[in-house]
């Protein structure tokens, strides 16, 4: 069966779920959020589900509704991708099946997370990503983990994998410089056709003049910088690249520089509330609300980078 082609070479940003105040899935906030995100010209798609999107903290029918409420909020504009995150391969692959029934139209599919643990065998996962399609031909995003954690692919997996039927783009999130101004060449070299897209939240300064786009839950709360990156890493325009880094930096260490990366996606609800997104920075457990100040913090770091509320 044929792939339909998803340009996904620009802005993707990874989406909150938004929660009312006694813990329910907040569907009028995905629309408002949803319906901005997918109005900004370059933004290509959006990813739900994820870490930002707090996907593995809802329930199953939580998580399909979640699916169909951000298709919803696009109009059809722009696809809407979903974090593929469950544990075995076949329970990933109906996972994978479902979300293309509620309209995803490409699945970010996480390692198995025992592997961060652990470690994978050889081959592992090039067999989940294999069966997963098979199962679900729901078309696929190769998502490369921390070179800290031991569910980091080596180079010749992420080739493997990005070689097989299915998979149309990869989510690299290194996060080690070396590893990146190595590999990713190579990548372009050898699979060319394959959409590369940075995480890099902190790092975006870096990455930005080796990719075709972002897939970041920083597109959340600064998608017009964002794009304007994008734009002078794809023209090798470091001056500019570097204005907008300089730029978002409060924004960035009020977000990201933080004791723990889980914290970020506390810090983009309060910084969607900034942009008048939000009504309250509610999360789900295991997360937990900051620090007093830090609030106030992200909420004048908006202010710095010149971030207005959205009408």
């Amino acid at each position: 069966m044929a792939i339909q082609p998803i340009d996904l070479k620009g802005l993707v940003p990874a989406p909150v779920t938004p929660f009312t105040k006694d813990g329910k899935v907040d569907y009028a906030a995905i629309q408002r959020l949803g319906s901005w995100l997918g109005s900004i010209n370059g933004v290509k798609g959006l990813v739900v589900l994820g870490h930002a999107g707090e996907g593995t903290f809802l329930t199953q029918d939580e998580q399909l509704e979640v699916i169909r409420a951000f298709v919803k909020s696009v109009n059809n504009k722009i696809p809407i991708i979903a974090g593929i995150t469950g544990e075995g391969t076949e329970v990933a692959a109906l996972e994978a099946k479902r979300a293309k029934e509620a309209g995803a139209q490409a699945g970010l599919l996480y390692p198995s997370h025992g592997w961060l643990r652990f470690g994978y065998q050889d081959g592992a996962p090039q067999d989940r990503y294999k069966v997963v399609y098979e199962v679900s031909q729901l078309p696929l995003i190769l998502f490369q983990y921390p070179d800290n954690t031991k569910a980091t692919y080596s180079l010749q997996t992420m080739l493997d994998i990005s070689a097989q039927p299915g998979v149309i783009a990869m989510k690299n999130g290194v996060r080690n410089m070396r590893r990146w101004d190595t590999e990713i060449p190579v990548i372009r070299a050898q699979r060319p056709d394959l959409t590369i897209l940075t995480c890099h939240d902190e790092y975006l300064l870096h990455t930005c003049f080796d990719v075709d786009g972002m897939l970041v839950g920083y597109g959340n709360i600064a998608p017009e910088p964002l794009l304007r990156m994008i734009e002078a890493g794809k023209a090798r325009d470091y001056a500019k690249a570097r204005a907008v880094h300089d730029e978002l930096l409060p924004l960035t260490k009020s977000v990201y520089h933080r004791g723990s990366h889980m914290e970020g996606t506390v810090a983009l609800k309060h910084a969607l509330v900034a942009r008048g997104i939000l009504e309250h920075a509610t999360v789900r457990s295991p997360l937990l609300p900051l620090p007093d100040g830090a609030e106030q913090e992200i909420h004048a770091a908006i202010q710095s980078a010149k971030l207005s509320r959205v009408a």
